[in-house]
C-alpha cells in the first residue's frame, strides 16, 4: 500500500490508523510547501491536488475520512459494535469531522496565522465556529469514554488529528474550556501507535519556511 502524506492533521489520521492496524505500507512524502501536490504522477491519484491518498492494489482513495472508512471496513477493526445504530452514529461523526471540524479547523489556522493580511471578520468567524466544534465533542465525551461509547474507533482518530492543533488553532489557553476533549487527546496521543504515527512525517525533510514560494504553491488564489 502506497500512502502519500505529509505532517498535517488529515494525513496524520490515516497514518494513526495504519499503525494501530499494524498495516505493511509505503510512506510517501508530498511536500506541499514545495509543489508537490501538483506534479503530474500524483495528481493521477488524487486530481483534487490534496494529501493524503492511497493506493491499495487496484483501489484509490483520497479525503483521509474516506480513507479511514475504507481501511476499517476492509480490516474490520475500529469499527463500533454491529447493527444499524451504531453505523448511524459512526457515520455521523465521521461526517461532523469531515464537513464541520476539519474545514472551520483548517481556516481557524488560515485566518489566525497565515493569511497575507488580517481580515477580522473572517478570524472571529472561524474562532468562534472551530471553537463551537470543539466543544460538541467535548459535551459529547463528559458522557463516554469515546465518541462512539466504550469502543475506540476510527472517529476518535479522525478527531484526534485535529485535538492535537487545539493551541494553534484557539490559543494556549484553549484547552482549559475542553476537559473531557483534553482527555482524550492525552489517551490517544500517549498509544503507541500514535507516538509513531506523530513522528512519521520526522522521517523526511519537509519544507518548514512558509516563504513567497510556498505562498505562491499553496495560496493559488492570490495570484488569481
Amino acid at each position: 500500500m502506497k500512502f502519500y502524506f505529509n505532517g498535517s492533521p488529515n494525513p496524520t489520521k490515516v497514518a494513526l490508523f495504519l499503525e494501530e492496524a499494524g498495516l505493511t505500507y509505503e510512506p510517501i512524502a508530498i511536500d506541499t510547501r514545495k509543489g508537490d501536490q501538483f506534479a503530474p504522477d500524483f495528481l493521477a491519484v488524487n486530481p483534487n491536488g490534496k494529501v493524503p491518498a492511497i493506493v491499495d492494489g487496484d483501489a484509490v482513495v483520497f479525503d483521509s475520512n474516506a480513507i479511514l472508512l475504507y481501511l476499517a471496513d476492509k480490516t474490520g477493526k475500529f469499527l463500533p459494535p454491529a447493527g444499524d445504530e451504531a453505523r448511524g452514529e459512526l457515520l455521523s461523526w465521521l461526517m461532523f469531522v469531515a464537513t464541520g471540524l476539519g474545514p472551520f479547523s483548517g481556516q481557524a489556522v488560515h485566518f489566525k496565522h497565515f493569511a497575507p493580511e488580517k481580515v477580522d471578520y473572517a478570524h472571529k468567524r472561524y474562532q468562534f465556529e472551530a471553537g463551537r466544534h470543539f466543544g460538541v465533542l467535548n459535551s459529547r465525551l463528559a458522557e463516554r469514554r469515546y465518541l462512539l461509547g466504550e469502543t475506540y474507533t476510527i472517529v476518535d482518530m479522525a478527531a484526534w488529528s485535529w485535538m492535537r492543533m487545539v493551541p494553534f488553532i484557539l490559543g494556549d489557553d484553549a484547552w482549559s474550556r475542553f476537559p473531557h476533549l483534553k482527555r482524550l487527546h492525552d489517551e490517544i496521543t500517549a498509544r503507541p501507535a500514535a507516538v509513531r504515527a506523530a513522528a512519521l512525517k520526522d522521517r523526511f525533510a519537509f519544507k518548514a519556511t512558509m516563504d513567497d514560494e510556498a505562498r505562491a504553491v499553496m495560496f493559488k488564489h492570490l495570484a488569481t
